[in-house]
């Protein structure tokens, strides 16, 4: 077996998002309308989308924090995989082209989405104020790379035992393995790495799906 993480060949990627994927056509023109804009690279990849959605539906989560909006194609993926009853809180510093929230109500999701716009760190303190403190079962991080640190803190104190922090963007597009790459991103992703393989009250893995999602259980 070899230790190096191939990836998969574009035939296969092809095939697979074909014969093995349950398209959502609202999902799939969410994402055709955000490949559009300048800052398209934001967006959740489709395949991260479906494991999120995966992992809501067969962890029984029924309230889940998202940092990171953009044009809500994540949270739709979420929020289409919470029971009827759960609560997906997404937090941005902006509403991104107001495109979000008309995709949310046609797909019969918006009253289990709540968004909160600012600051994320302020808003993550706002919930660790409130009743979801301890509570949440998922927190999703797709934000700024540099305050990876602050967020993976703040989710910590967030989610109950058992519950799940995933942090997407961990590889950098490659930048993380380059020893040359000091860049404050970088810098940051490799300590939260760092941080999170020493805590023995972590279960960890680093999946190499996109861009590298770090998957966190609280012990």
């Amino acid at each position: 077996m070899s230790d190096v993480l191939m990836a998969l060949p574009p035939a296969v990627a092809n095939w697979r998002n074909v014969h093995a994927t349950r398209r959502n056509p609202l999902l799939d023109e969410l994402a055709a309308i955000t490949r559009q804009l300048a800052h398209a690279d934001m967006m959740t990849s489709p395949e991260q989308a479906e494991l999120l959605a995966f992992l809501v539906e067969t962890t029984g989560a029924k309230l889940v924090v998202e940092v990171g909006t953009f044009t809500g194609y994540g949270a739709l993926a979420m929020a289409l995989a919470l029971p009827p009853d759960g609560r997906l809180v997404t937090l941005d510093h902006t509403d991104w082209h107001g495109i979000a929230e008309p995709f949310w109500r046609r797909a019969g999701v918006a009253e289990r989405i709540q968004r909160r716009l600012g600051l994320a760190e302020d808003s993550l303190d706002g919930l660790l104020r409130g009743p979801e403190a301890g509570a949440v079962d998922m927190v999703y991080v797709d934000a700024d790379k540099k305050r990876y640190e602050r967020y993976l803190a703040q989710a910590l104190r967030l989610v109950r035992p058992g519950g799940l922090v995933l942090l997407d963007n961990l590889f950098w597009g490659g930048a993380v393995a380059d020893p040359n790459d000091e860049s404050r991103q970088v810098a940051a992703l490799r300590r939260v790495i760092q941080r999170c393989r020493d805590d023995d009250r972590l279960a960890m893995t680093l999946v190499p799906v996109a861009d590298g999602l770090l998957m966190l259980r609280k012990r």
